[in-house]
């Protein structure tokens, strides 16, 4: 016994278990931080795919598609931004993540929905519509994508305030 009541057995345990819960804490920061740079990694790596194959046609060009097109170069480039800010900044990383989500969104949607956005946005367009829906193999494995990201990031943007 110390002069303050304590047990000097039971110190080092307590320690230990202080030491234990801040390596459990730091661990599942970083499996987070590891999860959302990977969602960011995988979503410029799709998008990237997917803008590839648009452009060298003419929907880079046109009023609408060519302005989905720029918001979805730019939300690539937020994607990376956020991969690398992730570990050093993760709430700032999540932010710019789901900002990248919104510009890349419409991109996708038009893709997989060109009758809708016809009908919304009325004009000329150079193809003809086939169909109102369109199964694209790549689109539909990016909108996964960024819901993922989005998910990850809320997630770690309410986690972060909670414990700020």
């Amino acid at each position: 016994m110390s002069g303050l009541g304590v047990n000097q057995d039971l110190a080092p345990s307590v320690a230990n278990s202080a030491n234990l819960s801040t390596s459990n804490v730091m661990e599942k920061h970083s499996k987070q931080k590891l999860w959302q740079a990977t969602a960011c990694l995988v979503c410029a790596v799709v998008l990237w795919i997917q803008l590839n194959g648009f452009g060298v046609s003419e929907f880079s060009g046109g009023r609408l598609t060519g302005k989905l097109f720029t918001m979805a170069g730019v939300g690539c480039l937020l994607f990376l931004v956020a991969l690398l800010s992730t570990i050093l900044f993760p709430r700032v990383a999540a932010a710019i993540a789901l900002m990248a989500t919104l510009l890349c969104l419409p991109f996708y949607l038009y893709i997989l929905m060109p009758g809708p956005y016809r009908r919304i946005f009325k004009g000329e367009y150079s193809v003809p519509l086939q169909r109102p829906f369109v199964w694209d193999n790549w689109a539909v494995v990016g909108v996964l994508s960024l819901l993922i990201a989005a998910s990850l990031s809320l997630h770690n943007l309410w986690k972060e305030r909670a414990h700020s």
